[in-house]
């Protein structure tokens, strides 16, 4: 975004001080800057996971609101619930197997 462009409407005039900005978060983006910077409550170095690879993970709508939803009422975020359940899968399956 051009510098000059900053607090102006489309059309090129300023923006009443009343007036809201349009904005609509960006999903990927805040996703993203979340795994570089995770909260201060995700484990990243005491529970091993200082390499920990990123994967990006795509919702559907419902089930990105239903993720968000439960995460909530964990009191967690998204992105640790839906780790906690990758974890317990893994762990499932090792058993399965034998491991």
């Amino acid at each position: 975004m051009p510098i000059g462009s900053l607090g102006r409407s489309k059309s090129g005039r300023h923006r009443p001080a009343g007036e809201p900005q349009e904005t609509l978060p960006d999903e990927e983006l805040t996703s993203y800057l979340a795994a570089l910077a995770p909260d201060s409550d995700n484990e990243t170095t005491a529970s091993g996971f200082g390499s920990a690879q990123v994967y990006q993970l795509r919702l559907q709508l419902m089930a990105n609101e239903q993720l968000k939803e439960l995460a909530a009422e964990r009191q967690t975020s998204p992105q640790a619930l839906a780790t906690e359940w990758v974890m317990q899968r893994l762990e499932w399956e090792a058993r399965q197997r034998g491991h």
